[in-house]
């Protein structure tokens, strides 16, 4: 037993430590922001407006325009809600717009077909 209580009394230091660690990172960190926004000129608001940058091949910067084809207006309003059009098994839905969500391509991997989960309409 006294095996135990040896583990058991350095668990908690080891947490102690890990503790103090967390706390020094976590302030150095918090400084290390605080002199870019201030050297970018960063508010508080900027970060809680800004959305997060895609990443991966393709992306562009904020600034870039995006490049898509003459659109009427009412067709470029971004954001619009579309009507649920697939249910998953959990109460997930999709309109059947943009990729097919990760819920759908693994029950469609399971030999399940994607119009099981249609739902139907009025």
């Amino acid at each position: 037993m006294s095996n135990l209580i040896d583990l058991q009394s350095q668990i908690e230091k080891l947490q102690k430590q890990a503790n103090e660690i967390k706390a020094k990172e976590f302030n150095a960190t918090v400084h290390e922001i605080l002199a870019k926004m201030q050297a970018f000129g960063i508010t508080v608001k900027h970060l809680q407006t800004a959305k997060p940058a895609k990443s991966g091949k393709g992306s562009r910067s904020r600034n870039a325009p995006a490049k898509s084809a003459k659109l009427p207006k009412a067709a470029k309003k971004a954001g619009a809600q579309v009507a649920a059009k697939y249910r998953g098994p959990n109460g997930e839905t999709w309109s059947g717009r943009g990729l097919t969500p990760k819920w759908l391509v693994s029950l469609v991997a399971q030999g399940q077909s994607k119009e099981a989960f249609l739902i139907a309409s009025n």
